[in-house]
């Protein structure tokens, strides 16, 4: 049986949630339930990790840690990267199950966060207007 799509969205929205308990049970379902396949051992591998450097905090999982998952010109670029890594047949099927894996949960971090990521570029074009405005209003001085 292939995993489940709507599984994998699920446990990516609880980590991202930091709702480990139900993480974990979901995973176990989506392991328990997949095919013994080099890719999907790859992309479970992914998952698991994406779980771990969640609920441990931990320097070792470094990417995680440092990349800002509100800012979805990031995401999107990183996307792309796993995605172009997902589709390279140079890669191993592990290799390849294990990109794929990363470049779902970016998928799934931008449709979890379009308000806030609205929010933090309409700031950011209204911190640009407001600049200009003040711009024009010195260059009016008498």
């Amino acid at each position: 049986m292939p995993i489940s799509p709507t599984f994998v969205t699920r446990f990516l929205q609880l980590v991202t949630e930091k709702r480990f308990a139900e993480a974990e049970r979901v995973f176990e379902r989506l392991r328990e339930n997949a095919q013994k396949t080099e890719w999907n051992m790859g992309y479970l591998k992914a998952l698991h990790g994406m779980l771990l450097a969640q609920k441990l905090n931990d320097d070792r999982y470094v990417f995680i840690l440092n990349a800002n998952l509100n800012n979805a010109k990031e995401l999107k670029k990183y996307r792309n990267e796993f995605l172009k890594h997902a589709k390279n047949v140079l890669h191993a099927d592990y290799d390849r199950g294990f990109f794929s894996a990363w470049a779902e949960y970016m998928r799934v971090l931008l449709k979890m966060k379009p308000e806030e990521t609205r929010i933090q570029e309409t700031g950011k074009a209204a911190e640009k207007v407001a600049y200009m405005q003040r711009t024009l209003d010195a260059s009016n001085l008498p």
